[in-house]
């Protein structure tokens, strides 16, 4: 790929038009003074493997990869990474230089700087961590928690199986608990997960009690739409400290960045007001 071509990337699902994921990545063109573009594509399964083959020949770098193509775009890709491969999704493409597309997730990397930033004592080896959903979301969580040493992982989904194939892939430090009595298992957790779509705009609410929230603990809702869920805000009321589901998303987003625009862009007010404009 000729290094005089304008580079390109973006994003790929169905729908994609709500996605932040364009007015991020084209504050960081701006910001950092790169002429390069970033552009939404709404792309069908039945066309993915068309596309993807032909972006690298318009000078596309990479693209992110958003619902439902995650599992789709690993299968199609050349070579993955161990983080996706255990993930068994792909949320980044890199188009390289041979032609060859590889396919990362770097979902477990945003969750964790998200709260190391936002939560600057977090720590998340003195204690379990109680996790709501059982999605892709939650596996790249349960991945990141385990490679930072949580001891334990408290599951619960509304769909129990789904729970317990996880429980199968990661392991025995993984306890699956009835969503019936998932808000039990708040009780001795200091990390608190929301990976469902419970609560977000649109969707049913997260009707999970949470009386048992521990004061200190660390909660995060991945939703970010809106910012303030009712597990933040009856958390913030229990003395936790909570961290918003935005800055995943622009964490997440960091390192594809650097991969196809060659410079690391960093995540500050700026970023944040730039996603939600």
């Amino acid at each position: 790929m000729s290094q005089d071509r304008i580079p390109l990337a973006g994003v790929i699902g169905s729908p994609v038009a709500h996605s932040r994921s364009p007015q991020l990545h084209t504050h960081w063109l701006k910001t950092l003074g790169i002429s390069g573009y970033y552009i939404p594509m709404d792309v069908s399964e039945a066309d993915l493997e068309t596309v993807l083959r032909s972006l690298p020949k318009m000078g596309f770098r990479g693209v992110n990869i958003t619902v439902p193509h995650k599992e789709k775009a690993l299968e199609l890709a050349d070579t993955v990474t161990d983080r996706a491969t255990i993930i068994g999704a792909a949320n980044t493409l890199v188009f390289r230089h041979d032609g060859q597309i590889q396919a990362d997730n770097t979902d477990g990397y945003g969750f964790t700087e998200n709260l190391r930033q936002n939560a600057p004592g977090w720590a998340p080896e003195s204690g379990p961590a109680a996790v709501l959903g059982a999605g892709g979301a939650a596996r790249a969580v349960i991945a990141a928690l385990l490679d930072l040493g949580v001891p334990e992982i408290l599951l619960s989904n509304r769909t129990r199986v789904r729970a317990e194939a996880l429980q199968s892939q990661f392991g025995r430090r993984v306890t699956v608990i009835d969503w019936v009595q998932a808000g039990n298992m708040l009780e001795e957790s200091v990390t608190v997960v929301n990976t469902t779509s419970l609560g977000m705009v649109g969707n049913p609410p997260l009707r999970v009690p949470l009386d048992g929230l521990r004061k200190g603990a660390v909660v995060t809702d991945l939703v970010y739409a809106p910012l303030q869920t009712r597990l933040l805000i009856e958390a913030e009321k229990a003395g936790c400290v909570t961290v918003d589901g935005l800055g995943m998303l622009l964490h997440q987003a960091v390192p594809a960045f650097e991969r196809w625009f060659g410079t690391r862009p960093e995540v500050d007010a700026g970023t944040r007001a730039a996603a939600l404009r």
